[in-house]
């Protein structure tokens, strides 16, 4: 299971709540959506959209080792905060740090 969601190869949908300070401009986060490269690699497309003026939610289907904080860092924003809140359709909800659970049985990580 940890190879699956932490596998750079994976198609498996991440989804982050991320917090920001900086200014972006439209161009900006249409880069975030399309067009980066890290590591000499062309990222996958992402969903990056704003929550509320500080916040924005991430939707990554790789994972490549501190993503979102280098991918903030490309355009101009410094990352204060990051919070993994989905995997695959499983919703994390309030699971403290560190700690796991089982899956319900209508979650799975297909």
């Amino acid at each position: 299971i940890a190879k699956k969601i932490i596998n750079e190869e994976t198609k498996l949908e991440k989804e982050y709540i991320v917090r920001v300070q900086g200014h972006l401009p439209d161009d900006k986060l249409k880069l975030l959506r399309h067009g980066l490269s890290l590591d000499g690699k062309e990222l996958k497309p992402a969903i990056v959209e704003w929550i509320n003026d500080d916040q924005l939610r991430f939707i990554l289907k790789e994972g490549k080792k501190r993503q979102i904080r280098r991918m903030c860092e490309a355009v101009g924003l410094k990352v204060t905060g990051l919070k993994r809140v989905r995997i695959g359709n499983v919703r994390l909800g309030k699971l403290p740090e560190g700690k796991w659970r089982f899956l319900e049985e209508d979650e799975s990580l297909d």
